[in-house]
């Protein structure tokens, strides 16, 4: 007998109809003679929901310690629903479940509010529920810090908790289900053409990640990489799909490119230059709402300008810091434009960018898509364009690539 870790995201527990089926899922994980322990996002946008109602109640002030304090404690209530109705539906079916909150089950992380990190797991709980025989669901996302306080570890946290837990618990498995059956060359929700990897490295995975990929939580491919962990990507809704294997194997590659990475809901700011800019950024903590520097412009007089990529979410913190702490620097002038989003095509061989980067300007300019910004490096090209244009260049980009020139 093992121990399986699942981890289960939002859109696999949206509703009752859902939360059966992942109640099946984890039963017959159980039937096959593994202990079992589940971790749970919270349902559909349960959090964006929840975000949404603390910033009715406070408009101000959304980076005060003690307001983050309460967000905290406000959405960590999503992944408690999400883990009790689980729990009650395994029950339902005849099987002994238990739901347990992220300090029950013994995870304890740093001070910070809203973006926590795990320090160590203190598995106790968990062994003794699963010794008798209760399969256990535990609330992902969360733990609780020195002060006894509930804390959140950010977007994608439920990935993090799954694949810490696996590695304190020694499992023989972590197998995480959404609503794909895998890892694509592309997101298939909008590049339906998209092929599926059997398996792929870690290192692929983990930059797909950074770059916008939805997958997996780049800070779990991390933590797995540390534990060595058994990760797998499977579908909640396919029952026979094979899912992806993550391998631990720096040598080995997906051929040429790894996939492509899209990333939405961003905004492009434009400061004019300014002495030092970079610096005075980052002694605000600025630079850490930032998803990608030393973008180019695409036209020659935009040089004057350095250009920014940050999510929509975080633009009025971004606009509120730049007012109270850079303002009497000589900045000029502070533009930002909504509805961006961002292509990026991860490879691990340097030698081939200028040919990725030139094959994405011919087939973007024979559509008329005006690519706005472009950042090419050791691994990856990323260009940024207008979200209107997102699932069309999308596709034109995976097609050449992909499967006319077929370099993958």
């Amino acid at each position: 007998m093992g121990i399986v870790v699942q981890k289960f995201g939002g859109s696999s527990v949206s509703d009752a109809h859902h939360v059966f089926n992942v109640a099946k899922k984890v039963i017959s994980e159980y039937k096959s003679g593994n202990q079992v322990v589940v971790v749970v996002s919270a349902q559909g946008d349960t959090t964006d929901n929840l975000i949404k109602l603390s910033k009715e109640i406070n408009v101000n002030n959304l980076e005060n310690l003690k307001f983050k304090r309460e967000l905290d404690m406000l959405i960590s209530t999503g992944e408690q629903i999400s883990a009790s109705l689980l729990a009650m539906a395994i029950q339902n079916l005849g099987y002994s479940a238990i739901s347990l909150t992220g300090w029950q089950a013994g995870i304890t992380t740093t001070d910070e509010p809203t973006d926590s990190e795990i320090i160590k797991i203190n598995t106790t709980r968990i062994k003794s529920e699963l010794d008798k025989n209760n399969i256990v669901i535990i609330t992902g996302f969360q733990g609780i810090n020195s002060n006894f306080d509930i804390t959140t570890i950010g977007r994608g946290g439920s990935d993090t908790s799954a694949v810490a837990l696996a590695g304190e618990l020694e499992a023989d498995f972590c197998k995480i289900y959404t609503d794909v059956d895998g890892v694509y060359t592309a997101d298939p929700r909008i590049v339906p053409t998209a092929r599926k990897f059997s398996k792929i490295s870690s290192r692929e995975i983990y930059l797909l990640s950074v770059y916008g990929a939805q997958v997996l939580n780049s800070n779990s491919i991390l933590l797995s990489e540390k534990y060595n962990t058994n990760l797998k990507v499977l579908s909640s809704f396919d029952n026979n799909s094979s899912g992806t294997q993550i391998i631990y194997n720096n040598n080995y590659t997906n051929n040429n490119i790894s996939g492509i990475a899209i990333d939405k809901n961003l905004v492009k700011i434009c400061i004019n230059n300014t002495d030092n800019l970079l610096e005075k950024l980052k002694d605000t903590n600025l630079i850490n709402l930032i998803k990608e520097k030393d973008l180019k412009p695409v036209n020659k007089h935009d040089l004057n300008f350095t250009y920014f990529i940050i999510e929509e979410s975080k633009l009025n913190t971004f606009l509120d810091i730049i007012d109270k702490e850079i303002s009497t620097e000589n900045i000029l002038e502070v533009s930002y434009e909504k509805n961006k989003s961002k292509i990026s095509v991860v490879n691990l061989n340097e030698s081939y960018n200028i040919n990725i980067a030139s094959l994405i300007f011919e087939v973007l300019n024979k559509s008329n898509i005006n690519i706005e910004l472009i950042l090419c490096d050791n691994n990856h090209v990323s260009v940024v364009i207008k979200s209107e244009d997102l699932h069309k260049a999308a596709n034109l980009i995976h097609k050449k690539l992909f499967e006319e020139d077929n370099l993958y």
